[in-house]
């Protein structure tokens, strides 16, 4: 195990084990850090427990480890798992030394998750991420975080097993415009691939010829990469869902709104993909817009049926 990686000695609580916070929390209990977990649903938490885990009967059984993470659907869940009358909070004089919500929620919500932290005497964290769970397997993940510095300090060794990096921005809720930023920039972009890819394969390339060269040129990266196999072949296995992406975006334009920052772009994109949403792609990836694309586009589009690499390392069970 390299320096980075030693196991940290705190007891850690997770809530949330969907897609993401599965894969997150499964890194932890794979590195042999002490995890207590938390589903709504027991059964999707129930694997951890085979891994290593022990399962919580509530949120608040939670509250006497040192750290606890939250990943969950959108700001209600956060707030309310935290200081609901049910919540981690809600015993009197028990609560966390740290709190690390890894949601991507407003800033008003997690100013409201910051106050009854620490009215219960507990420090909070805004560690929001970028990937899904193909990179947080592939240990890719990267982290944005802010609020009190000695915070981030206690966390980063939990966040450094889970992820590539974690990135310190400030005090208070800054990490969550710098992820509301990332989320509305992610609907321009695929947007933008979807449209040129259509425009490729109408003049008659392959999806996968021109996605390998953009992958290979200065204009690849990782998210083009990750994403070719499903614009080529149509596997919408859900990664990020097209209604996530809308809520997302509906938060950077609020905030663009709030700051008078023009966002034309983004306003447009947004349109497309509540169009998505209307037409009822709702339980699929947010790469299903190339499907939209085609048909405005007059085209029918079937899979390649090509082998195409994700570009993301084979992670070990």
């Amino acid at each position: 195990m390299t320096e980075k990686a030693k196991r940290p000695a705190a007891t850690v609580g997770w809530i949330g084990t969907g897609r993401m916070g599965f894969a997150m929390a499964k890194r932890l209990v794979a590195a042999g850090v002490d995890v207590t977990v938390y589903n709504r649903t027991r059964a999707k938490a129930q694997p951890l427990v085979e891994r290593g885990a022990r399962l919580a009967d509530s949120v608040a059984a939670l509250a006497d480890r040192d750290i606890v993470f939250t990943m969950l659907g959108g700001p209600k869940d956060v707030v309310e798992n935290i200081a609901g009358p049910e919540g981690l909070l809600s015993r009197p004089g028990r609560a966390p030394k740290v709190i690390v919500d890894c949601t991507t929620i407003s800033m008003e919500a997690a100013r409201e998750a910051r106050a009854a932290a620490a009215k219960a005497g507990a420090a909070f964290l805004d560690a929001p991420v970028s990937g899904n769970p193909y990179v947080v397997e592939a240990g890719l993940m990267s982290f944005i975080c802010s609020g009190a510095r000695a915070a981030f300090d206690a966390a980063k060794p939990y966040l450094d097993l889970m992820g590539k990096s974690a990135t310190y921005a400030g005090e208070g809720e800054l990490a969550r415009i710098v992820k509301i930023c990332h989320n509305t920039f992610l609907g321009a972009m695929i947007q933008s691939l979807v449209e040129t890819t259509i425009l490729a394969n109408k003049a008659g390339v392959p999806r996968h010829a021109y996605l390998e060269f953009i992958n290979n040129s200065a204009l690849g990266s990782m998210f083009t990469r990750y994403k070719s196999p499903a614009l080529v072949n149509l596997d919408f296995k859900p990664t990020f869902t097209p209604p996530l992406l809308q809520k997302d975006m509906d938060l950077g334009l609020a905030a663009a709104r709030e700051l008078h920052v023009s966002m034309p772009v983004s306003a447009a994109t947004r349109e497309i993909v509540q169009n998505l949403v209307a037409r009822g792609y709702v339980d699929c990836d947010f790469a299903a817009l190339i499907e939209l694309e085609a048909e405005a586009s007059g085209m029918k589009i079937a899979p390649e049926g090509v082998e195409v690499d994700k570009g993301l390392p084979h992670p070990k069970d």
